[in-house]
Parts: C-alpha cells; structure tokens; sequence
C-alpha cells in the first residue's frame, strides 16, 4: 500500500493505492478506510483488474460526475498497471474547487500515491491443470522449474495434482514437452 496527500483550499485529499487481485478485495478496503476516516465527506475510487483491462470501475461517491473516478482511472491507465486499487478520502474544507479543481485534486492525489507505490511486474501466465502419476513427478517439476512455472496449488499423492501457470511466451512449448509424459493429463484454465 501507498499513500499521498494533496491540500487545496482548506480540503485535504488523501489518496491510499493498493494492490488487488479480485473485486472483492475493492469493498473491504473501501470499508476499512470508512472505519478509519468516519468523518471524510467522500471516499471516491477506481480500480483495474486483469491483463485484458476490461476489469474496471469509476466512482464518484458523491462528487460532480466524472470528477473523482474517471480523473482517478485516468491515471491508473497512465501509470500503465493493473490490479490496482486507488481510494482518495476527502475532507472538505468549507471552500467549493468546482469541477477543475476536483479533477486536478484527485488526479494529483492518485499520481502522488501511485509514484509511491512499489510496481511488480508479472509474466502473463497460461493457467493449467496437470494430472500425472507418482512416479513421473520429477520430470514434471524439472519442466515447470525450466520454463518458470508458478505452482498455485499441488496435491501430491499416488495420483497427483498442480495447478500451475506457465508464462504464456512459454506455454505452447512447454505443454507440448508435459504432454509427451507418460499418463500426464492437461486441462488449460
């Protein structure tokens, strides 16, 4: 998580960026960050999900239309990152910005924020299951080793599962080389 402040004519802006992996993650931060700031006027926000970036929301929680969310969402968009969620809490300070000084407060709270933050960046990953027998489990971990598998989830018995992903510059390769094994069995997600 990272933060930054802004202050324009007695309001004060506070703009909190956290990374997201599903929507649900959206409203228990929002919750947590009413909890903590009960008496701000507006806690507007935008989020991006997913590699594809269809994934998304603006919202204005009150303030003129399009002048929280959609200034918010635009500099998540320039920042160039997804799986992010940015919250601006706002206390009024008994001065009205109209719509320009709204847009420039949120829009300066969020970039502050964001520059804060420290960026990951990930391979876009094929999700797969692979279902093998016991025995030729070596071989399936020496592969996903190689190509830089992440393992989500495995369950290793006498009949095994992983759930993995396989970076996608990677995947057609590398699920041809695990097919040719013995019994092993590949669903792509």
């Amino acid at each position: 998580m990272a933060t930054a402040e802004f202050k324009d004519r007695g309001s004060k802006f506070i703009a909190y960026a956290y990374p997201i992996a599903h929507t649900n993650d959206v409203k228990e931060k929002i919750q947590a960050l009413k909890k903590e700031h009960p008496k701000a006027v507006h806690h507007c926000y935008a989020y991006r999900l997913g590699t594809d970036g269809l994934q998304y929301r603006a919202n204005d929680d009150g303030e003129p239309s399009g002048s929280a969310g959609k200034p918010i969402l635009g500099q998540i968009d320039s920042a160039g990152i997804t799986n992010v969620l940015v919250v601006v809490v706002r206390y009024f300070g008994g001065t009205l910005l109209g719509v320009p000084g709204l847009i420039n407060a949120y829009k300066t709270a969020t970039h502050d924020a964001l520059q804060q933050a420290a960026t990951i960046e990930k391979w876009i990953e094929q999700h797969v299951e692979i279902q093998f027998d016991y025995p030729v489990m070596g071989e399936i971990l020496h592969l996903l080793r190689q190509c830089n598998a992440t393992i989500h989830e495995q369950s290793l018995q006498l009949f095994c599962t992983i759930q993995a992903g396989i970076p996608i510059c990677d995947a057609d390769v590398y699920i041809a080389k695990l097919s040719e094994i013995r019994g092993v069995e590949i669903k792509k997600k």
